[in-house]
């Protein structure tokens, strides 16, 4: 049977009154403080567009949020409409953190800015690409590859689109896999110490788990990117066939997706109204965990999803040594050049960057580009490079039995 939480009355009628007086937060982010590296009159907040609807508007026609919609959530290889891709699970974050910074009076804008951009920086195949990018940069350099990291890069480096601090920092901090009863934003004065917290992740990825937002509106969206993909990610299972006749237990916050969602959000709102922090109660953040154990039980570390692990573990080596050694010869006909180098040296983008891309660390750009691949364009890359390697990843079909 489905239970649905409600927060208590008193509540209700209390939030319903600053709603229409439309009283925000007093722990909510005012844009007047907002941060650009380069304070230039262009990027400048005017009364129709502040500073976060500005940003958002930069995050949306950068070139690499497009390809959101071709890369892997957690199902990869499917051909199935009804399983989420990157681009949803972005939309899912964003709908439910500005559900919630609304009813807590927070900054709306900074909160939807800072989901948009979350996983832009995001490799092909989800997760798992992630974890073998980081294997092969990390070889190769002694630095370490995290998505959250990387997009920061692709919004500050890649694509100078001189962002908030608070956007760049939100994005950074919004690791979903490490979740929190409480979370208090972190004082961050300036870019200077976001820099210096950037460069200590690359060399440290523990470093990377012990960022927090530095706004209240960052960590309502860090919460939320669990909560998007908790009850969504055994949606998905069910509609992939992947994980048939498996149950999941009811912790305590229900076990579909609605139920989830609706629970976790009463429970975060009830617990964080006017405070200076985002807290669920002790019986909902052990729901929340035990849950997110059992998601990792049954979903990731199933051998249906990890089934071709091994496959893209080895056509990803290849791909980056091949790069790595056109870049070192200076092999212009190859797609790193042709593709990815050409494609950033474009005017518009160019003349927006400190230094020219071509300059940038050759393994850099390696990551950069295999980074930026879309799951289908890293497939047929790898086969125009390597046309006689027996490697290959097929994708179940529609009426393929999995699908079927």
């Amino acid at each position: 049977m489905t239970h649905y939480e409600e927060l208590p009355a008193e509540l209700s009628r209390r939030m319903e009154r600053d709603l229409a007086e439309r009283t925000p937060s007093p722990y909510a982010f005012d844009e007047k403080n907002a941060l650009r590296r380069d304070p230039n009159p262009h990027d400048a907040a005017t009364v129709w567009r502040p500073a976060f609807i500005r940003d958002a508007d930069k995050i949306l026609n950068c070139p690499y949020y497009n390809r959101y919609s071709d890369k892997t959530q957690v199902f990869s290889l499917y051909k199935n409409d009804d399983i989420t891709r990157r681009s949803l699970h972005v939309q899912l974050v964003s709908r439910i953190a500005r559900t919630i910074g609304r009813a807590l009076g927070l900054n709306q804008e900074l909160i939807e800015t800072i989901a948009l951009g979350h996983d832009i920086g995001h490799t092909p195949f989800g997760h798992t690409g992630e974890r073998f990018l980081d294997e092969l940069y990390c070889s190769h350099t002694g630095l370490h590859f995290a998505h959250n990291i990387h997009s920061v890069r692709v919004l500050d480096e890649i694509f100078p689109l001189n962002l908030c601090l608070q956007t760049l920092d939100g994005i950074a901090a919004h690791n979903g896999e490490l979740e929190l009863g409480e979370y208090r934003p972190a004082p961050l004065p300036d870019f200077d110490a976001f820099d210096e917290r950037m460069r200590a992740c690359r060399q440290d990825t523990g470093n990377v788990s012990k960022l927090v937002p530095s706004t209240l509106e960052g960590c309502v969206v860090r919460i939320s990117d669990i909560i998007a993909y908790l009850g969504k990610d055994r949606h998905d299972a069910e509609k992939s066939k992947a994980l048939a006749g498996m149950t999941f237990e009811d912790t305590g916050i229900g076990t579909i997706n609605a139920e989830i969602v609706n629970n976790l959000m009463v429970n975060l709102i009830e617990n964080s109204y006017l405070r200076p922090y985002i807290r669920l109660d002790e019986r909902h953040f052990a729901a929340l965990k035990a849950a997110k154990q059992d998601n990792y039980n049954l979903i990731y570390r199933s051998e249906k999803v990890q089934n071709a692990d091994d496959t893209i573990r080895r056509m990803m080596s290849e791909l980056y040594e091949k790069l790595l050694s056109d870049l070192h010869a200076g092999r212009q006909s190859s797609p790193v050049f042709r593709h990815h180098i050409a494609y950033l040296e474009a005017p518009y983008y160019a003349k927006h960057r400190r230094i020219p891309y071509r300059e940038t660390e050759r393994n850099l750009i390696v990551t950069d580009y295999i980074a930026s691949m879309t799951d289908d364009y890293f497939i047929d890359l790898y086969g125009f490079l390597f046309p006689d390697s027996s490697l290959r990843l097929s994708y179940i079909g529609y009426f393929d039995g999995g699908n079927s």
